[in-house]
């Protein structure tokens, strides 16, 4: 637990510099992270790094790189159908070597982990963006850590016992409250004091909550397919990237989604 704890206060100046920076830094970040992650999954899944993984990380350097240039969408086209087309002859040349699943676990691998990591970036450039993109993180680990304590103290009812067997139904519903308390204070003092914001933000983090804990549990099915206990090592006490930001990969899209609704609604 100490460990873990000192990982966390090490860990969250480096975070809240990136995010508050934003632009190139934060873009360059996300993706770091991203391809440790996608290599994390990856090495799950298949065992070791293929030659036909190296297209994913090549798709996660393009993503980064497009959206920070905000480059033409028919680029985009043109670039990720070489992508997929590279896929294929990887599967024709390295028969022996690469599988079909091989190949679909490459694409899987960087639509969930760089795609979901590179969005924090996304929501942060947009106008009034660092005042939301901080809810990525309260979704996620607000709900993470209501949940665990909520859990130990109350905790009787099994959630997921074959996906995460310390999880429990007392942990789940303290993660949602606590995530919705807090959720609808940050509101009434950053984004508009007013007791109706606060009541409406209290609702969107409990459903931020929801995907919080999903995307955990997400994590912890492809853990429990490929017969592992921890992604990686990276973060001592959490694990690795996976490990850690699980449940970000789930609220980045949830506020993502939130966010262009709002916009062009």
């Amino acid at each position: 637990m100490l460990v873990r704890i000192l990982t966390s206060v090490l860990g969250l100046p480096i975070l809240i510099f990136f995010v508050y920076v934003g632009g190139l830094p934060l873009y360059i970040a996300a993706a770091l992270m991203s391809v440790v992650g996608m290599y994390e999954f990856y090495t799950a899944v298949s065992g070791k790094l293929k030659a036909v993984h190296a297209l994913g990380f090549f798709s996660e350097i393009l993503l980064a790189s497009f959206l920070y240039m905000n480059l033409p969408p028919m680029l985009w086209c043109a670039a990720y159908m070489a992508v997929f087309m590279g896929i294929l002859f990887i599967l024709v040349f390295d028969f022996n070597g690469c599988t079909v699943a091989d190949a679909a676990n490459s694409v899987f691998g960087f639509l969930y982990v760089g795609v979901l990591l590179t969005v924090i970036a996304v929501v942060r450039s947009y106008t009034e963006g660092l005042k939301y993109v901080w809810l990525i993180f309260i979704f996620a680990f607000v709900s993470d850590t209501g949940a665990y304590f909520t859990g130990i103290k109350l905790g009787r009812h099994k959630l997921a016992p074959v996906l995460s067997p310390k999880k429990s139904v007392e942990g789940a519903v303290g993660g949602v409250l606590c995530t919705s308390v807090v959720t609808a204070i940050y509101a009434y003092v950053l984004i508009e004091r007013s007791l109706y914001c606060a009541a409406i933000y209290f609702a969107v983090g409990a459903v931020g909550s929801f995907f919080a804990q999903i995307g955990d549990l997400a994590a912890s099915s492809v853990k429990r397919h490929s017969g592992i206990k921890d992604y990686g090592s990276l973060f001592p006490g959490h694990g690795g990237v996976l490990d850690r930001f699980d449940s970000v990969l789930f609220t980045s899209a949830f506020v993502f989604i939130c966010q262009i609704l709002h916009t062009q609604l």
